[in-house]
């Protein structure tokens, strides 16, 4: 366990376990089972941010520290799939050239657009909770913290677990970028949903119910749309899936603030 939880976080963020050892793509696709965990983990770092920084700076702030302290943990590798995915289904005709354009790891009109939206929607989302964290709403605050990070990681392995790779083999690929298609598979399904329901309700039962559902279906229509734009996922496309669970949680808990 401590070993696979440790592939996790080495996977998805930019702390520094993986110098203990390396790991392999089979090793790193069955960490996934522990993905909820490592969203639990970069749940806590924002609450932390919050706890700290709120006698001090306003709600705006606050939500832009937390953003930013998000995007250096996991070294922006989820805004990365975003811009990627935005410019190859914004401006790829077929599915060869969305894949290819995918591939361009330069940054167009539409993934720029996407970055803004996306960061633009959780810095206002973060800072309309936050507003109300010293009231009777600072329970919310903190379980949307908490919990976006978790349901994100949780639609990633809900992804890789049921949708086929939409790339052929390649020597030129990296070795991870596949990986999580040909290994995950119904054990570590359901050991990260399992984790993730046993974070979620207990922490917030309806709210954490309604958000789980809300990231299943929502993974759900973006797998049916990846399938059939371009086949299946790629490593960017489950990065975009990450990023959209993140921003429906923090919609759902704003909505009901």
């Amino acid at each position: 366990m401590i070993s696979g939880f440790l592939a996790a976080i080495a996977f998805l963020t930019r702390l520094p376990v993986g110098r203990l050892r390396g790991f392999g793509p089979e090793e790193v696709a069955r960490s996934a089972r522990w993905f909820p965990l490592v969203g639990a983990l970069l749940g806590g770092i924002s609450v932390a941010v919050l706890r700290l920084c709120v006698p001090i700076f306003p709600p705006l702030v606050i939500a832009v520290l937390i953003a930013g302290v998000g995007v250096l943990l996991t070294g922006a590798m989820h805004q990365d799939g975003l811009a990627d995915t935005a410019d190859g289904f914004g401006g790829g005709g077929t599915r060869e050239d969305v894949l290819r354009i995918m591939r361009d790891h330069a940054i167009g009109s539409y993934g720029g657009v996407a970055l803004v939206l996306v960061l633009a929607l959780k810095i206002a989302t973060v800072a309309a909770l936050i507003d109300g964290y010293d009231g009777h709403d600072g329970h919310r605050a903190l379980t949307a913290l908490l919990l976006a990070p978790i349901l994100g990681r949780w639609s990633a392995v809900l992804l890789s677990a049921t949708q086929p790779y939409a790339r052929p083999p390649s020597p030129d690929a990296p070795s991870s970028a596949g990986s999580l298609t040909r290994f995950v598979g119904r054990n570590e399904l359901i050991i990260a949903t399992a984790l993730a329901v046993a974070i979620a309700v207990p922490f917030d039962r309806w709210r954490g119910s309604a958000a789980l559902v809300l990231v299943a279906v929502a993974s759900a229509g973006w797998a049916w749309w990846c399938r059939r734009r371009i086949g299946g996922i790629t490593g960017d496309t489950v990065g975009t899936g990450v990023e959209m669970s993140e921003c429906l949680v923090l919609l759902l808990f704003t909505a009901l603030h």
